[in-house]
Protein backbone atom coordinates (compact mmCIF):
# COMPACT_ATOMS: atom_id res chain seq x y z
CA UNK A 1 0.00 0.00 0.00
CA UNK A 2 1.34 3.75 -0.26
CA UNK A 3 2.51 5.88 2.12
CA UNK A 4 0.09 7.83 3.49
CA UNK A 5 1.01 11.81 4.46
CA UNK A 6 -0.11 14.37 5.86
CA UNK A 7 1.25 18.16 4.68
CA UNK A 8 1.09 21.34 5.93
CA UNK A 9 2.12 25.05 4.63
CA UNK A 10 1.32 27.90 7.27
CA UNK A 11 4.05 29.92 5.77
CA UNK A 12 1.60 33.09 4.41
CA UNK A 13 -1.83 34.54 5.98
CA UNK A 14 -3.43 32.05 2.96
CA UNK A 15 -2.35 28.32 3.71
CA UNK A 16 -3.31 25.23 3.80
CA UNK A 17 -3.15 21.34 4.64
CA UNK A 18 -3.70 18.27 2.81
CA UNK A 19 -3.17 14.09 2.86
CA UNK A 20 -2.08 12.03 0.54
CA UNK A 21 -1.51 8.52 -0.27
CA UNK A 22 1.32 8.32 -2.25
CA UNK A 23 1.28 10.88 -5.00
CA UNK A 24 -3.09 10.67 -4.87
CA UNK A 25 -4.53 13.82 -3.02
CA UNK A 26 -7.28 12.40 -0.46
CA UNK A 27 -8.32 15.52 0.35
CA UNK A 28 -6.36 19.25 0.85
CA UNK A 29 -8.18 22.03 2.84
CA UNK A 30 -7.06 25.77 1.69
CA UNK A 31 -6.82 28.14 5.17
CA UNK A 32 -6.80 31.52 5.55
CA UNK A 33 -5.79 32.74 9.28
CA UNK A 34 -4.77 36.79 8.76
CA UNK A 35 -3.99 36.44 12.72
CA UNK A 36 -1.64 33.31 12.70
CA UNK A 37 -2.47 29.65 12.34
CA UNK A 38 -0.99 28.80 16.00
CA UNK A 39 -4.94 28.56 17.22
CA UNK A 40 -6.32 27.04 14.15
CA UNK A 41 -4.42 24.25 13.26
CA UNK A 42 -4.48 21.37 15.26
CA UNK A 43 -8.43 21.78 15.49
CA UNK A 44 -8.15 22.00 11.44
CA UNK A 45 -6.00 18.90 11.48
CA UNK A 46 -8.30 16.90 13.48
CA UNK A 47 -11.07 17.50 11.61
CA UNK A 48 -9.45 16.20 8.62
CA UNK A 49 -7.80 13.28 9.62
CA UNK A 50 -11.43 12.56 11.51
CA UNK A 51 -12.85 12.98 8.03
CA UNK A 52 -10.76 10.57 6.46
CA UNK A 53 -10.88 7.96 9.86
CA UNK A 54 -7.20 8.24 9.85
CA UNK A 55 -5.30 8.57 13.36
CA UNK A 56 -2.20 10.29 13.68
CA UNK A 57 0.37 8.10 13.88
CA UNK A 58 -1.47 5.83 10.68
CA UNK A 59 -0.14 8.76 8.74
CA UNK A 60 3.88 7.32 7.26
CA UNK A 61 5.55 10.53 7.04
CA UNK A 62 4.72 14.36 7.63
CA UNK A 63 6.10 17.28 5.47
CA UNK A 64 5.56 21.13 6.08
CA UNK A 65 6.72 23.91 3.91
CA UNK A 66 9.65 25.57 5.43
CA UNK A 67 9.57 28.98 3.67
CA UNK A 68 10.74 31.50 2.73
CA UNK A 69 7.29 33.34 4.00
CA UNK A 70 6.32 34.94 7.05
CA UNK A 71 8.90 33.89 9.73
CA UNK A 72 6.36 33.13 12.55
CA UNK A 73 4.25 31.35 10.35
CA UNK A 74 6.99 28.68 9.20
CA UNK A 75 7.92 27.82 12.74
CA UNK A 76 4.66 27.11 13.36
CA UNK A 77 4.24 24.18 10.77
CA UNK A 78 7.66 23.40 11.42
CA UNK A 79 6.86 22.93 14.74
CA UNK A 80 3.64 20.95 14.88
CA UNK A 81 5.49 18.74 11.87
CA UNK A 82 8.09 17.84 14.19
CA UNK A 83 5.65 17.52 17.01
CA UNK A 84 3.63 14.62 15.33
CA UNK A 85 6.62 13.12 13.66
CA UNK A 86 8.64 13.05 17.01
CA UNK A 87 4.91 11.67 18.73
CA UNK A 88 4.45 8.99 16.30
CA UNK A 89 7.78 8.17 15.52
CA UNK A 90 7.67 8.60 11.82
CA UNK A 91 10.00 10.47 9.45
CA UNK A 92 9.54 14.13 7.93
CA UNK A 93 10.23 16.01 5.36
CA UNK A 94 10.28 19.86 5.22
CA UNK A 95 9.50 21.56 1.12
CA UNK A 96 10.61 24.70 -0.12
CA UNK A 97 7.30 26.75 -1.12
CA UNK A 98 9.43 27.93 -4.32
CA UNK A 99 9.87 24.38 -4.96
CA UNK A 100 6.12 23.44 -4.13
CA UNK A 101 4.95 26.14 -6.69
CA UNK A 102 7.47 24.60 -9.49
CA UNK A 103 4.94 21.61 -9.53
CA UNK A 104 2.33 23.63 -11.30
CA UNK A 105 4.75 24.93 -14.23
CA UNK A 106 4.91 22.90 -17.04
CA UNK A 107 8.17 24.51 -19.01
CA UNK A 108 11.57 22.39 -18.32
CA UNK A 109 12.59 25.87 -16.65
CA UNK A 110 10.50 27.11 -14.24
CA UNK A 111 11.26 30.24 -12.23
CA UNK A 112 9.14 30.79 -8.86
CA UNK A 113 8.79 33.74 -7.23
CA UNK A 114 6.96 35.40 -4.13
CA UNK A 115 6.71 38.77 -2.93
CA UNK A 116 9.30 39.41 -0.07
CA UNK A 117 7.87 42.88 0.40
CA UNK A 118 10.76 45.73 0.84
CA UNK A 119 10.75 45.65 -2.87
CA UNK A 120 12.09 42.50 -2.78
CA UNK A 121 11.06 39.23 -4.20
CA UNK A 122 12.24 35.52 -3.23
CA UNK A 123 13.02 33.45 -6.79
CA UNK A 124 14.47 30.14 -7.56
CA UNK A 125 14.33 28.36 -10.53
CA UNK A 126 14.13 24.75 -11.22
CA UNK A 127 13.76 22.06 -13.69
CA UNK A 128 10.42 19.88 -14.70
CA UNK A 129 11.76 17.55 -12.02
CA UNK A 130 11.58 19.56 -9.10
CA UNK A 131 15.47 19.89 -8.90
CA UNK A 132 16.72 23.32 -7.89
CA UNK A 133 18.97 25.07 -11.06
CA UNK A 134 20.31 27.72 -9.10
CA UNK A 135 20.07 28.67 -4.94
CA UNK A 136 16.84 30.42 -3.92
CA UNK A 137 17.49 34.12 -3.45
CA UNK A 138 16.11 37.37 -2.10
CA UNK A 139 16.67 40.56 -3.93
CA UNK A 140 15.61 43.57 -6.24
CA UNK A 141 13.11 41.72 -8.96
CA UNK A 142 15.75 43.38 -11.56
CA UNK A 143 19.16 42.13 -10.01
CA UNK A 144 17.02 38.56 -9.71
CA UNK A 145 16.08 38.81 -13.47
CA UNK A 146 19.98 39.26 -14.53
CA UNK A 147 20.42 36.16 -13.35
CA UNK A 148 18.06 33.85 -14.79
CA UNK A 149 18.96 31.58 -17.78
CA UNK A 150 16.29 32.49 -20.88
CA UNK A 151 13.49 30.48 -21.95
CA UNK A 152 12.18 30.14 -18.30
CA UNK A 153 8.22 30.28 -17.56
CA UNK A 154 7.26 32.23 -14.05
CA UNK A 155 5.47 30.37 -11.86
CA UNK A 156 3.85 32.83 -9.01
CA UNK A 157 0.82 33.61 -6.69
CA UNK A 158 -0.64 37.10 -6.42
CA UNK A 159 2.26 38.64 -7.00
CA UNK A 160 3.15 39.24 -10.94
CA UNK A 161 5.76 40.41 -11.62
CA UNK A 162 6.77 43.12 -13.87
CA UNK A 163 8.55 41.88 -17.16
CA UNK A 164 7.75 44.41 -19.45
CA UNK A 165 10.72 45.86 -20.86
CA UNK A 166 12.89 43.56 -19.73
CA UNK A 167 14.09 40.52 -21.41
CA UNK A 168 11.09 38.35 -19.96
CA UNK A 169 8.61 40.42 -21.52
CA UNK A 170 6.95 37.91 -23.78
CA UNK A 171 8.09 35.17 -20.80
CA UNK A 172 4.46 32.84 -19.96
CA UNK A 173 3.41 33.73 -16.21
CA UNK A 174 1.23 30.47 -14.40
CA UNK A 175 -0.72 31.55 -11.50
CA UNK A 176 -0.04 28.96 -9.33
CA UNK A 177 -3.12 28.41 -6.35
CA UNK A 178 -2.68 29.54 -2.46
CA UNK A 179 -3.17 26.09 -1.23
CA UNK A 180 0.53 24.40 -1.81
CA UNK A 181 -0.35 21.59 0.96
CA UNK A 182 -1.10 19.02 -1.98
CA UNK A 183 1.88 19.39 -3.65
CA UNK A 184 4.00 19.70 -0.42
CA UNK A 185 2.61 16.21 -0.09
CA UNK A 186 3.49 14.81 -3.85
CA UNK A 187 7.15 16.16 -3.14
CA UNK A 188 7.45 14.54 -0.06
CA UNK A 189 5.67 11.28 -1.01
CA UNK A 190 8.73 11.31 -3.93
CA UNK A 191 11.66 11.68 -1.22
CA UNK A 192 10.08 9.07 0.97
CA UNK A 193 10.59 6.95 -1.64
CA UNK A 194 13.80 7.29 -2.23
CA UNK A 195 15.18 7.28 1.20
CA UNK A 196 15.26 11.00 1.59
CA UNK A 197 12.71 11.79 4.74
CA UNK A 198 14.37 12.45 7.60
CA UNK A 199 13.70 12.42 11.25
CA UNK A 200 11.93 15.22 12.89
CA UNK A 201 14.85 17.15 14.55
CA UNK A 202 17.00 17.70 11.70
CA UNK A 203 14.09 19.63 9.73
CA UNK A 204 14.83 23.64 9.26
CA UNK A 205 13.07 26.40 8.23
CA UNK A 206 13.63 28.32 4.49
CA UNK A 207 14.11 31.59 5.19
CA UNK A 208 16.33 33.00 2.78
CA UNK A 209 16.05 36.45 4.23
CA UNK A 210 17.31 36.91 7.52
CA UNK A 211 15.42 38.11 10.58
CA UNK A 212 14.59 41.79 11.42
CA UNK A 213 16.64 40.64 14.44
CA UNK A 214 19.78 39.58 12.47
CA UNK A 215 19.19 42.52 10.17
CA UNK A 216 19.72 45.27 12.81
CA UNK A 217 21.01 43.94 16.08
CA UNK A 218 24.54 45.73 16.64
CA UNK A 219 27.25 44.41 18.66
Amino acid sequence: MKPLLLAIDTTHECGSIAIARGDEILEEVALRAPGGFAHVLFGQLAALLQRHGIQPCEVDCFASASGPGSFTGVRVGLACVKGLAETCCKPAVAVSNLQALASFGSRPLRATVLDARRDEVYGGVYNCAGEAMAPEMVAKLSAWLETLPPGVEFVTQDFRPELAGTRFAAAPVVAAPHALAGAIARIAAGRLLRGEASDAAALDANYVRRSDAELFWKE
